[in-house]
């Protein structure tokens, strides 16, 4: 039944990932259809990418994964008077000191736009727009911030279903915004910033009556030691630091790609497009499964239930790898058709879609790591340990920087693709051997059972997919743009339908399981 439970609240953070990375898409369209490439485009992408960066740092995953196993556990041994006076105080906490970052961020925002867009020094218009823009923004990070909280907390009351819609909302208040005010503004770009801070409040406060019904209330006591307030820091820590070696990895990748004498011109577009399309289908299942299941695994942790908290782990795993493999093989197929479909238009030439599908081949060799690793990591979480995936995301980071220097001079930019793949490859075998060790197995032959199974079905799967989709870019030109999306979408149905019969078939487990939630039969 908690499986089930699980199931269900994955479908919906990934249908609503899937309604925000549609509307994200619009959102992009809209932004380069107003303000193409210009003066304030540039200032808003700058502008936004420093309370962004910030949110990947102490945003939803830092603060779920320092939040969910730390309420889970004090709400086990106190009353829930107790624990809502507690929730209350940790709220004012993490506010005052979101609070100090954006005044902080406010006052110092001509340094900060000088330190990352060193280039706009030279154009005072520029720079002058983009500093306007960050000190306007920059209180996004307050508002986030306390919507990470607040999700936490509704995870971990196992309510998915309001915060997961979060980033959706914020993009149609975005492209609202943009169609609306753009054209009553002298600065344009000012529209976008209005669009990011209405997003971020309405995001905020779409939370509040989900939890007052809970029983949240609002609290005047403030006390940093806090045995709660002590216990969320701790485990806070490790997980920024995790988000900071994720950006390194990124620092990294795009230093070594933007190399053009050796991986090839328009390496770092490339590198993006690519990444894009292979978070797709990660941040929609992968991502969904491991926000699902960390505050069911928590509830274990905290209760000592280490049967039902490797059960839980072993179907999350199986979930994931249950998409995660057909994902990849369809992804490294028609890695080509996708690109050229989607992409190859304008200053997007042939040359740009081969480079970019050569990278999307290879960031898909490690789409079951990504995914993967995210439950893992999860499951870790759950149980105060935020340290480990720590040092193994960094011995990784070391690893992916070794194989970009040894793969970039005989694959190119596919070589930088391969090596991120790999270290994560490596990571998630890490992972699992610890995580195992810790809870003395984790239910290896159920897992490897489904794994083979799944390889076979997505092998049958891949036969087909590769059959129709031969002559998927020919003629690509000659087609409008609904056809060309026709015939990529006909041996993706097919495939979808290859895969299913194929895992019944094979009497893969997990494909009744989704076919049970999907009609929902108790």
């Amino acid at each position: 039944m908690q499986h089930k439970s699980i199931a269900k609240s994955a479908g919906i953070i990934g249908f609503a990932t899937l309604v925000s990375r549609v509307l994200g898409f619009v959102r992009d369209i809209t932004i380069a259809w107003l303000f193409g490439t210009a003066i304030y485009a540039q200032a808003f992408v700058v502008a936004f990418r420093i309370p962004n960066l910030l949110r990947d740092v102490v945003g939803e995953g830092a603060t779920n994964a320092a939040v969910i196993p730390v309420l889970s556990q004090y709400k086990v041994n106190h009353t829930k008077e107790e624990f809502w006076k507690t929730v209350g105080n940790l709220f004012n906490v993490i506010f005052v000191i979101l609070a100090v970052i954006s005044v902080l961020g406010v006052l110092f925002s001509p340094f900060i736009v000088r330190a990352i867009a060193p280039g706009f020094i030279a154009e005072p218009d520029k720079l002058e727009a983009t500093i306007k823009l960050t000190r306007i923004m920059f209180p996004y990070i307050l508002l986030i911030g306390l919507t990470a909280f607040f999700m936490g907390l509704l995870n971990s009351c196992k309510h998915f279903a309001v915060p997961a819609f979060g980033p959706a909302v914020l993009n149609i208040c975005i492209i609202v915004s943009a169609w609306f005010f753009s054209s009553k503004l002298e600065e344009q770009a000012l529209s976008l910033a209005i669009g990011v801070m209405a997003g971020g409040v309405m995001q905020l406060l779409m939370n509040v009556p989900v939890l007052m019904k809970k029983g949240f209330v609002f609290s005047k006591k403030l006390d940093f030691k806090d045995e709660v307030a002590k216990k969320t820091k701790n485990l806070l820590i490790p997980r920024v630091m995790g988000s900071c070696i994720y950006q390194m990895n990124i620092f990294v990748d795009t230093i070594v790609a933007s190399l053009s004498g050796i991986v090839g011109a328009g390496g770092v577009a490339a590198l993006y497009y690519s990444n894009r399309l292979v978070q797709f289908p990660m941040a929609i299942f992968g991502s969904s499964v491991a926000q699902a299941a960390l505050p069911a695994m928590s509830d274990h942790a905290a209760t000592n239930d280490i049967d039902k908290l490797k059960k839980t782990l072993s179907f999350s795993l199986r979930a994931v790898l249950f998409i995660a493999i057909p994902s990849s093989i369809g992804l490294m197929i028609l890695a080509k058709p996708i690109v050229t479909i989607l992409f190859q238009r304008g200053k997007f030439d042939a040359y740009s879609a081969d480079i970019t599908s050569a990278a999307l081949v290879f960031y898909s060799i490690g789409l079951f790591a990504y995914a993967g690793v995210k439950v893992l990591v999860s499951c870790f979480y759950s149980m105060h340990d935020t340290m480990t995936p720590v040092k193994t995301a960094g011995a990784c980071l070391f690893v992916n920087i070794v194989l970009n220097l040894a793969l970039m001079f005989p694959l190119k930019i596919g070589g930088l693709a391969l090596a991120t793949s790999i270290s994560a490859i490596l990571n998630f075998v890490i992972l699992t051997k610890l995580l195992s060790k810790k809870l003395d197995g984790i239910g290896a032959r159920e897992i490897r059972t489904t794994v083979i199974k799944v390889v076979i079905a997505s092998a049958i799967m891949g036969i087909v997919c590769w059959f129709f989709s031969k002559n998927l870019t020919s003629s690509v030109k000659n087609y409008s743009a609904a056809i060309k999306i026709i015939r990529l979408f006909i041996p993706i149905l097919l495939s979808v339908i290859v895969y299913i019969a194929s895992c019944f078939a094979l009497k893969v487990k997990e494909m009744r399981t989704a076919l049970e939630w999907i009609s929902r039969k108790k």
